[in-house]
């Protein structure tokens, strides 16, 4: 029962803060590439990071005895995570290049509104895959929107072609999430993860190679911000996340993530002296109590 906890309460939170944190590292890597090329580097570096972490694991594993039965199931597992990795990734590349392309036309704040609404498409994508959410959740989903909106609208609310990219990204990182819920329970997390990853890396670099010009002069003065955001926010959130979903309802996964919201705006307030408005707090106020909501018990009748 703890473990279970930490791994669908604890690693969802701790990757909705990574990303929180990450915002002002990707905002200071937009000054120096395009979104292709920004994409691409920090895809490689976490595929990188996360298959030194397989190439140790199998290393150690290879001190032990293998058992009989272990070889049928690592072949059955092979096309499952061939096909959720190509889904994932497909998915997560399109969502982050959609987000970057309606960024270049729309407020920040805006974006991350409508961008957090997964939050809402989650659960009702999961009314058609016959995962049904408590009533509670869904107050809990109507209380983070409205969360997201104190959070993040501070001006007039209009809609423009841009949003439309955003919105479809909201779209993309839904999906995301359900595929992820299909298939981790099935395939192991960490390989999944660099799976998706190198699909996104390859998905970006040729949509770099297509439309943009990076020269190493300019990755090179974004390193840091690149090796967190591809370390960090990709290899370690993005896993965690996997890792978090598996056997777990997908709504309540995605209202912990969507704190990334909240842990952006403290981050923002710790590392650029910028701290949040009595609005912003109230918004914070309301996501926070939607998490709880979502995490209380069912009642007498609830298994573990």
């Amino acid at each position: 029962m703890k473990s279970k906890w930490i791994r669908q309460v604890v690693f969802p939170l701790v990757a909705a803060i990574i990303w929180g944190t990450a915002f002002v590292f990707q905002s200071e890597g937009a000054a120096y590439v395009g979104p292709f090329t920004f994409n691409t580097m920090r895809c490689a570096m976490a595929t990188v990071f996360l298959g030194l972490i397989l190439l140790g694991r199998d290393l150690w594993q290879k001190r032990k005895p293998r058992a009989a039965d272990d070889a049928p199931k690592d072949k059955r597992n092979v096309k499952a995570l061939l096909l959720g990795g190509l889904l994932c990734g497909a998915m997560l590349a399109c969502a982050s290049n959609l987000q970057q392309l309606g960024l270049g036309a729309t407020s920040p704040g805006k974006a991350a509104f409508i961008t957090a609404l997964y939050v809402v498409l989650v659960p009702v994508f999961g009314l058609f895959l016959g995962k049904r959410a408590r009533p509670v959740v869904w107050i809990g989903v109507a209380l983070a929107v409205a969360g997201l909106y104190f959070l993040c609208i501070t001006g007039k609310m209009s809609v423009e072609r841009s949003d439309f990219f955003v919105f479809l990204c909201a779209l993309c990182f839904a999906v995301h999430i359900m595929i992820i819920d299909r298939f981790s329970p099935h395939v192991n997390g960490v390989e999944l993860s660099c799976v998706q990853f190198a699909v996104v890396t390859v998905v970006s670099a040729i949509g770099m190679l297509l439309t943009e010009a990076p020269t190493w002069a300019a990755i090179s003065a974004c390193l840091w911000p690149l090796f967190y955001v591809g370390v960090f926010s990709g290899g370690v959130a993005y896993t965690l996340q996997i890792l978090a979903q598996k056997n777990a309802n997908p709504t309540v996964v995605s209202l912990l993530l969507c704190l990334e919201s909240v842990f952006a705006v403290l981050a923002e307030g710790l590392m650029m002296a910028q701290w949040p408005s009595v609005r912003e707090w109230i918004g914070c106020g309301l996501m926070l109590t939607a998490v709880v909501l979502a995490q209380l018990p069912e009642g007498k009748g609830r298994k573990e």
